[in-house]
């Protein structure tokens, strides 16, 4: 999956994603391509397209036709899908039209005269280091960068609109624009036939100032760039400088190799992850965490449970019975519902909903379908999929409710659907104020926008009433236990279990499970490289559901032990405040990673961190209360109690 820049709404979604653990298919895995191959022969026209213009230091996008580029007769649209316009991508025709397989040489796209306007909106560009991005044949533009003869080629996203330079002698910096692109098509040549395939599409960016004798028309001949002379474009020529009168004339070559790349292998070389040693400490980082509290589970379950539970059995025939100790001195409180039991319902059933969100993607993901080929697959299918898992949020929070001794179901249906979207839409839609003000082409226009209210109230809305209905209808989970009618006062607890410390500590091991995944994540995220390990994130998120799970039954059987039964808020919180950890760990990876500098993209950022720290907190608070109401249910019931 190409995890591209997070622009708005989609961004919600694939941080919260990945985040969360959208995992599966290694980087050399098998996918299904987004597209089926095409064949092209020697001469056939290829159709260059372009994409938005991307930045790492503002998250602003910016379509390509907003700088005074070279424009075709008529700009044509690529249809997209729900996920691409989401991220901000806007696909359009261009000039750059080469012919299979026929190098060009010096062929000159157009000529323009900037105006302090237009001079303006180039330097800006280059200032805040903008990249263009360009597709062919549905595979993204890249510029190969070799560091050093030891180390592999890195492939980075398109190229820089310009650069900044000094003229020798001088002190003031000047804005260089990038004029001159000498592309590189390599295809595969089938053994059988003429036919082709297009495996990868480079390009080489040059700064040169073009000279030609005589006034300007169409047909002139360039002294710098002169096919018939055999005379390239080199970096030793002197660059084009961006100011207010200069002409920019915009050239560019290509020329075709012919190479060993299969079709199907095209993207190995884009996904290629030279660190994944870094990847498997990060699992054993955190096995390890997962083998220190399973045996604390063990231990717990087998050592004092079994102990407990029998000398609790056998002290029914004595005297003893009356003076209890420890955690089934709780039993009659220990099922009573809790403060607020309807918000914990409901968002134990949105914790549900995105559990199921996540484990659907990560087999989609697996099975290959979203490959960074099938752009924008990953956001449209994660929020479809998020529509229809509110069944299971109305079921899970109505069946909750029910156990509750709750009557009123359509309440609960109500809140469900719109607590956790409703918090999100609005933070979306001052977020894409923000974009809209900064005219960025990654603000969702109004069809979107009214497209994702249906997917809302048209679709998630019935879904969660049509769950909590089904829920509703079945009889009552019984408690193992009967609850008495008098609540028994709490004794004082030692420092250690005070609440908001234990929920506190409690975040600490899920988040070490993940944080070493977590920096890749958001280093594809918000500097646009592609993310595809998701072997690695889906052991990751297996490992967060196991850490999460065992450390609430840890902590809970501590507070039980101590003669504390409020244990319903507090299991939830307790794996939920990982979250906490995730926002403040984005708080330090945007002072430490990222060179955001405008306030509005400081703002995107953080309003985006907090939208997915949020769907974390819901996600790992279900699993966290989930295995707590397992194990209470499992001790209790497993006890005479008369």
């Amino acid at each position: 999956m190409e995890v591209a820049r997070p622009q708005l709404f989609g961004r919600w979604i694939s941080v919260s994603i990945v985040l969360v653990g959208l995992f599966f298919a290694t980087a050399n895995s098998f996918y299904l391509p987004g597209v089926a191959p095409q064949d092209f022969v020697k001469g056939d026209d290829l159709k260059v397209k372009v994409n938005k213009l991307t930045s790492t230091k503002t998250q602003l996008p910016y379509s390509y036709y907003s700088l005074p580029y070279c424009p075709p007769e008529t700009i044509v649209d690529s249809a997209e899908n729900l996920g691409e316009v989401l991220r901000g991508d806007r696909i359009e025709n261009s000039r750059y039209v080469f012919h299979m397989r026929e190098p060009q040489m010096c062929n000159i796209v157009c000529h323009v005269v900037l105006d302090a306007k237009t001079a303006k909106e180039f330097k800006e560009k280059i200032n805040d280091e903008y990249r263009v991005n360009m597709i062919l044949d549905n595979l993204p533009l890249v510029q190969p960068i070799k560091r050093s003869d030891q180390e592999p080629i890195v492939y980075q996203h398109g190229y820089y609109v310009g650069l900044k330079g000094l003229y020798a002698g001088s002190k003031e910096e000047k804005q260089f624009i990038n004029n001159h692109l000498s592309f590189t098509v390599k295809y595969h040549k089938d053994t059988q036939s003429d036919a082709a395939r297009i495996v990868g599409f480079e390009v080489k960016p040059f700064s040169v100032k073009h000279e030609y004798d005589g006034a300007w028309n169409d047909n002139v001949r360039l002294s710098t760039c002169d096919p018939h002379a055999k005379r390239t474009v080199t970096s030793a020529d002197p660059p084009q400088e961006v100011e207010d009168k200069k002409e920019i004339i915009f050239t560019y070559d290509v020329e075709f190799q012919e190479t060993d790349v299969k079709w199907a292998s095209r993207w190995d070389t884009y996904l290629l992850m030279a660190d994944d040693q870094i990847h498997w400490f990060s699992i054993v980082n955190s096995l390890m965490i997962v083998l220190f509290l399973s045996g604390m589970v063990a231990m717990i379950m087998l050592r004092t449970l079994y102990r407990d539970i029998s000398k609790y059995n056998q002290l029914e025939t004595q005297e003893e019975a009356q003076e209890e100790t420890g955690w089934k001195l709780v039993h009659g409180d220990v099922f009573r519902p809790p403060t607020n039991s309807d918000m914990l319902c409901v968002y134990v059933g949105t914790g549900v909903q995105f559990f199921g969100m996540i484990l659907v993607t990560m087999i989609f993901a697996l099975l290959g379908f979203l490959s960074p080929s099938n752009r924008g697959g990953l956001m449209t299918a994660m929020l479809l999929l998020w529509v229809f898992m509110g069944l299971f949020a109305g079921y899970a929070s109505t069946r909750l409710y029910k156990m509750f001794k709750g009557t009123e179901w359509k309440r609960i249906a109500l809140r469900t659907s719109f607590m956790f979207p409703g918090i999100v839409f609005v933070i979306f839609f001052v977020l894409n104020a923000l974009i809209w003000g900064e005219k960025s082409s990654g603000a969702v226009p109004f069809g979107t926008m009214f497209a994702l209210v249906f997917l809302w109230f048209g679709i998630s809305v019935p879904l969660v009433f049509v769950g909590s209905y089904v829920g509703f209808k079945k009889p009552a989970i019984e408690d193992p236990v009967k609850t008495n009618k008098i609540p028994r006062q709490i004794p004082e607890q030692a420092w250690y279990m005070n609440p908001i410390f234990s929920i506190l500590i409690g975040g600490i091991l899920p988040f070490g499970a993940v944080f070493i995944e977590l920096f890749f994540i958001l280093t594809s995220i918000w500097l646009h490289q592609f993310y595809y390990i998701f072997g690695f994130l889906f052991l990751v998120f297996v490992i967060l559901i196991v850490t999460c799970a065992e450390i609430t039954i840890v902590l809970c059987y501590f507070q039980l032990c101590s003669e504390d039964y409020l244990w319903w808020w507090r299991s939830y919180l307790t794996a939920g405040s990982s979250a906490l950890y995730l926002f403040l760990y984005a708080a330090f990876y945007f002072f430490t990673k990222l060179e955001i500098t405008k306030p509005v993209s400081g703002i995107l950022y953080f309003g985006y961190m907090l939208i997915a720290s949020y769907a974390f907190f819901v996600l790992t608070g279900a699993i966290g209360f989930y295995a707590c109401f397992w194990f209470t249910r499992l001790i209790y019931s497993s006890v005479k109690i008369d």
